[in-house]
């Protein structure tokens, strides 16, 4: 289905401010087709003056469709619609006219000029299918003149108000809670939905022919108001904004319309949403995710212990042998702190692991220092990880990286190693690769064979992300290349 912007361009001369304009009032038009209990359409003018392009539809929540089918990207001629004409070239509200018949369904459809500045850009066609008309309650009637009211704004160019939208996941629709003010703040009509909204927050009267700014500042205790202007501008309709009130017992998104229908402003249209239970899920939320954080921050705080006590163990160790196998796994441990002081300071259980990468190179550059010059660097970009990847990631990166500094390199020769990580072509695997100019595999390595630990524990990480792995000579025939790939 097309878009407003790509119909715009493809058979329209309006300009950018034009469609933007447009995108806003599609924005807000499903509290107008609830308003109106009716299907609206926008079509907009031919660039030929040859018809209307149908650029938007929306139906109503608060009673029966008009229109059964799709019309987006249809194409009507001038002289079949006549209401579409008389409003387009006539910048009126078109309502002449005996109900059309589709579908067997009598529909009542009013052509309504979408004017922005001097000029009529749009028309919007309200379709009322009539089979679902009664005789109207109060809160219907005040539903239609409402609806009315914002109609009359649309083609004189007052509606949308700049910067309002209302198509956001937890701004107030119609059936949240309705109430009209007039002039002086007043209420005139409040839905039994409102009123609910209102008990909660512990309202024991009514609200009619109230203030509404003042009930509310007696519901809602000072310190918990966190911008005194806004209630009196938003719950006065003075001002088009949302607001977010409460107090111990519930929490309110309340949205102001002021309604100028002829230029002053004569009353306003007040929409509230009761979000007690969708903050209090936000709330837990937050604390969860603060909690894991914490988690991961203690965790990464007692790796770090466990390896300062390793590393006080080895200084106290005669045997080199025995000192060197606490130093690594002083290393590994310090790898696995890497990747948890990462998830501390996420609000994910994903990993950027560059960063990742990016310390464990500089933590291998410390350990692995000697007399020789060596430089580690990092090229490409590892993308984003599960933690479950991550920690076995860099347990495999800090052994190649060590394996490489220790075997690779003499005390007194200089070199580079260089990790490269990518996407490998034909699988989306992530593909790292370990190149360094040292001096080689022995003769008649094999890396099945090998006993030593840290590729023993390289192979089984590997096998535990679903990877392969490759040891070898580089194809230039320096140093050693070492490449292991598994799945994202």
């Amino acid at each position: 289905m097309p878009s407003l912007p790509e119909l715009a361009r493809a058979h329209t001369d309006l300009t950018e401010a034009d469609v933007a304009w447009l995108a806003l009032l599609q924005a807000d038009w499903q509290i107008i087709a609830d308003l109106s209990f009716a299907d609206l359409v926008m079509w907009l003018p031919d660039r030929d003056g040859t018809g209307y392009w149908a650029a938007g539809q929306m139906r109503p929540t608060t009673g029966p469709t008009a229109l059964v089918d799709d019309v987006v990207g249809t194409f009507i001629a001038h002289g079949r619609r006549p209401l579409l004409d008389a409003a387009h070239l006539e910048g009126r509200i078109a309502r002449e006219g005996d109900p059309e018949w589709r579908d067997d369904v009598p529909v009542r459809v009013e052509a309504i000029p979408v004017r922005r500045g001097e000029n009529v850009i749009a028309v919007v066609a309200r379709n009322t299918n009539l089979h679902g008309v009664r005789t109207p309650s109060r809160l219907e009637l005040s539903y239609l003149q409402t609806a009315s009211e914002l109609t009359q704004m649309i083609a004189h160019g007052a509606f949308p108000y700049a910067g309002q939208r209302s198509d956001h996941a937890d701004s107030p629709r119609v059936g949240d809670g309705f109430i009209r003010v007039d002039a002086a703040g007043r209420v005139t009509y409040a839905s039994p939905n409102a009123l609910s909204v209102y008990r909660k927050l512990g309202l024991s009267g009514d609200l009619a022919d109230q203030d509404l700014a003042a009930v509310t500042r007696a519901l809602v205790p000072p310190e918990l108001r966190t911008d005194e202007e806004a209630i009196s501008a938003v719950l006065g309709a003075r001002m088009p904004r949302d607001a977010e009130i409460g107090n111990r017992q519930a929490t309110v998104i309340i949205r102001a319309i002021p309604l100028r229908p002829t230029g002053p402003t004569t009353g306003g249209l007040i929409l509230l949403r009761d979000v007690t239970d969708l903050r209090r899920r936000d709330r837990e939320l937050i604390t969860k995710d603060a909690t894991i954080r914490e988690i991961h921050h203690r965790v990464k705080n007692n790796l770090q212990t466990v390896a300062a006590l390793l590393r006080l163990q080895a200084r106290r160790i005669e045997s080199v042998s025995g000192r060197e196998a606490l130093e690594e796994a002083v290393r590994r441990v310090g790898a696995i702190a890497v990747v948890h002081e990462t998830l501390s300071q996420s609000f994910e259980e994903e990993v950027e692991f560059d960063t990742v990468a990016d310390q464990l190179i500089g933590l291998v550059s410390e350990v692995g220092a000697h007399e020789g010059s060596v430089v580690l660097r990092r090229t490409g970009s590892f993308g984003t990880l599960s933690s479950a990847a991550a920690t076995p990631l860099a347990m495999v990166l800090t052994e190649v990286l060590q394996n490489a500094m220790e075997h690779g390199y003499p005390q007194d020769r200089s070199g580079c190693v260089e990790v490269s990580a990518g996407t490998r072509a034909g699988d989306a695997a992530l593909l790292v690769r370990v190149r360094d100019d040292g001096v080689g595999l022995p003769d008649g390595f094999d890396p099945q064979a090998s006993t030593s630990l840290g590729l023993s524990i390289v192979r089984t990480l590997v096998a535990e992300l679903g990877g392969s792995l490759e040891i070898g000579p580089h194809p230039d025939g320096v140093g050693t290349l070492v490449e292991f790939a598994f799945p994202r």
